[in-house]
């Protein structure tokens, strides 16, 4: 009997056919880098206090004076959430009171953003956070980020903004609806977070029983259609619970797309191009979607905008479909001998070499013979004490490096400095994090390196919270070298928990400690939110270094 990979061992390891699938596969996987951190541009909180309506008739000092103001990094800032009460201060207009030499503000009672906020534009012309309508009772007064230079169609009369466009259209079909995802409502955003990660659950359960059933090129190219489709869709948003709602959808999509690649790619190229494939190829190319984001971002700073050019890439995947074939393995498990015989047989012209007559014989191929197993289950993770230690173990480091990895990655608005090359760095550092862990995988003992990485990232982390406050390139380099430690771990604990593990339960093993660092991918967010949240970190060392512990 002789398997797979002997009988289509004349192919070789790296001819241009295997060259084509593992770049044209590798591709695939850029989209899923954007998509899974777009949150950090799409839901950036801008700088923002309470809207004063122009039609308060207050004096210009007064209306100068309508936020109170709060210490944030040693600088003053307006109150993001209250202004003074505005009754009182027309009264004192009126009266031809001066503030602070008549009045005491300290005295004057405070009300909530009654008016709604106004923006800042600095850094996001609008994200989900400021997406508003007008507000019931106010005047109609532009709502702030609705000009947006950043994408720009022609028209009559010159330059339309093509956003403006699409806002008006879905502001007069719902003009009631605002979003306005600040102060009390400020939950909202996380939890849009960990609801994309539960897609991304629910996607990694789905994903292998699909490609299982229906072939792994149709649901690679399905699950590529539903998240280029449903976040297409999450431009024409009404409010945060549908944007939320498709947000999940995507994530389903996102995390199935990749799983999905990484099958394919395992199943049709050679053993040695193979673990490249599985530990370079898809994460290298993940990063480098990862990378392209803060640079879409920088140049589209209006969500719906932005969303709109995060789909393109999506669309232009859509020629792999004649380039890229169904898994032979796959072919061969429903009995479909021909198909696999032609996808063979072009390789082997590809990569010009000769075939023989017949590739595939029923009767001798190894991977059609039944063979009897014992079968494993879940409890036999915990059958003697020395597997249940590592199981527990195994769990736990699987899902504290996951809220590491993805909490580092979501915090980039919170450093110091600006947020796009944060953002770009955080990304960056994943290519040589990559590159040493496949390194040190193939030369040095798992155990050490992965407690060796993890002690990197963990030790700067905590060494950060003794780096004085005015040196921000310290602490953003120190962040980004626990960003490595991190990523590099994480990328070595497939390998690790394979090898573990004897080969009865070594698929539950991987399975049940890749669930637990979607539990992390889905918590992470609520550590970031703590770190973000000015009502949250008032007066504590983890709110000023606005770096979360992690380690």
């Amino acid at each position: 009997m002789r398997d797979y990979d002997e009988v289509t061992a004349f192919l070789g390891e790296w001819g241009p056919f295997q060259r084509l699938i593992f770049f044209l596969l590798s591709a695939s996987i850029i989209p899923n880098g954007f998509n899974s951190m777009s949150i950090v541009f799409l839901a950036g909180i801008p700088e923002h206090h309470c809207r004063v309506p122009t039609s308060a008739n207050l004096s210009s000092e007064w209306r100068n004076y309508t936020i109170p103001r709060q210490m944030q990094d040693d600088r003053e800032v307006p109150r993001k959430c209250q202004r003074y009460q505005l009754a009182a201060l027309t009264n004192f207009s009126a009266q031809g009171l001066v503030p602070g030499r008549d009045v005491n503000l300290s005295q004057v009672e405070l009300e909530p953003c009654l008016d709604g906020w106004e923006y800042s534009q600095d850094t996001y012309l609008s994200t989900i956070i400021t997406e508003t309508g007008l507000v019931p009772g106010a005047n109609s007064e532009p709502r702030a980020c609705r000009d947006d230079p950043s994408l720009v169609i022609w028209g009559q009369g010159g330059i339309i903004s093509l956003s403006k466009i699409l806002s008006d259209l879905i502001l007069e079909q719902f003009p009631d609806k605002q979003w306005n995802i600040v102060c009390d409502e400020s939950w909202k955003p996380p939890l849009t977070t960990s609801l994309f990660f539960v897609g991304v659950l629910m996607g990694s359960f789905i994903s292998g029983q699909l490609s299982d059933r229906f072939g792994r090129k149709n649901i690679l190219f399905g699950t590529m259609a539903v998240q280029t489709g449903f976040s297409f869709l999450q431009i024409f948003s009404i409010n945060w619970e549908m944007f939320t709602v498709l947000f999940v959808i995507v994530g389903m999509g996102q995390i199935s797309n990749y799983v999905v690649a990484f099958i394919l790619g395992t199943e049709i190229l050679g053993k040695s191009v193979r673990i490249i494939f599985s530990t370079l190829g898809v994460c290298i190319f993940f990063a480098i979607g990862y990378m392209l984001l803060p640079l879409f971002a920088y140049f589209i700073r209006d969500w719906r905008m932005l969303l709109l050019a995060l789909t393109m890439p999506g669309v232009l995947c859509v020629p792999l479909w004649w380039f890229i074939p169904e898994s032979p393995r796959w072919l061969i498990s429903q009995g479909r001998f021909g198909e696999a015989e032609d996808i063979i047989q072009k390789a082997a012209k590809m990569n010009k070499v000769t075939a023989p007559v017949t590739v595939f014989d029923p009767s001798e191929l190894q991977e059609l013979t039944p063979l009897e197993q014992q079968k494993g289950y879940i409890l036999d993770l915990f059958r003697t004490g020395h597997i249940a230690i590592i199981t527990i173990m195994s769990l736990m480091l699987w899902m504290l490096v996951s809220v590491g990895y993805f909490g580092l990655s979501l915090n980039t608005p919170n450093l110091h400095g600006d947020v796009y090359l944060n953002c770009f760095l955080s990304a960056a550092i994943e290519v040589p994090a990559y590159v040493i862990a496949w390194l040190l995988l193939r030369n040095l003992p798992r155990r050490y390196i992965i407690a060796g990485t993890l002690f990197l990232g963990g030790g700067v982390l905590l060494f950060i919270q003794l780096v004085p406050t005015e040196y921000h390139f310290l602490s953003i380099a120190l962040v980004m070298l626990g960003k490595f430690g991190i990523t590099s771990a994480f990328s070595m604990l497939y390998v690790f928990t394979a090898e573990l593990y004897p080969t009865l339960v070594r698929n539950m093993a991987v399975g049940a400690t890749s669930m637990s660092s979607r539990v992390g991918s889905i918590i992470a967010p609520y550590f970031v939110y703590l770190v973000s949240d000015p009502r949250k970190k008032q007066g504590t060392p983890l709110g000023e270094r606005r770096i979360p512990r992690f380690s």
